[in-house]
């Protein structure tokens, strides 16, 4: 299986924004995520109009199967239900690492999935956030 990253300079283009908004708005990913709104179309573009540039897909096999953002050295990773525990956030974690190497992640404290997977790849846990309810 060949594993690459894409970007605004190879071939991403509408169809991966349409994938990332996807994976936001799935029932099986969004529960990670901080913001749990679901995301539509004309909010989506209009972020990705001027934030493109913080993400890359990975691509297996040429399919879409995961994305990472990194915004203000913040990395968020979402990999596609149908291919997680493949070691594809694996990947894009080794990826962003290589290329941005102060990066760090915000993971909600019962992710434990993202937490194992930022731990497996050399991350610590250094600080909580506590919000009000």
């Amino acid at each position: 299986m060949v594993r690459e990253m894409v970007s605004a300079g190879d071939q991403f283009d509408r169809t991966h924004w349409e994938f990332i908004r996807f994976l936001r708005n799935n029932p099986k990913t969004r529960t990670g995520f901080i913001q749990q709104h679901e995301i539509h179309q004309l909010e989506h573009y209009a972020y990705m109009s001027t934030n493109w540039w913080k993400f890359r897909i990975c691509l297996l096999d040429g399919v879409p199967a995961g994305y990472v953002r990194v915004d203000k050295r913040d990395i968020a990773v979402c990999v596609h239900p149908e291919f997680q525990r493949n070691g594809i956030g694996s990947f894009m974690i080794r990826f962003i690492k290589k290329h941005n190497p102060t990066a760090f992640a915000k993971i909600k404290l019962d992710n434990a999935a993202s937490i194992n997977l930022f731990e497996k790849n050399g991350f610590k846990k250094k600080y909580y956030i506590l919000e009000q309810e």
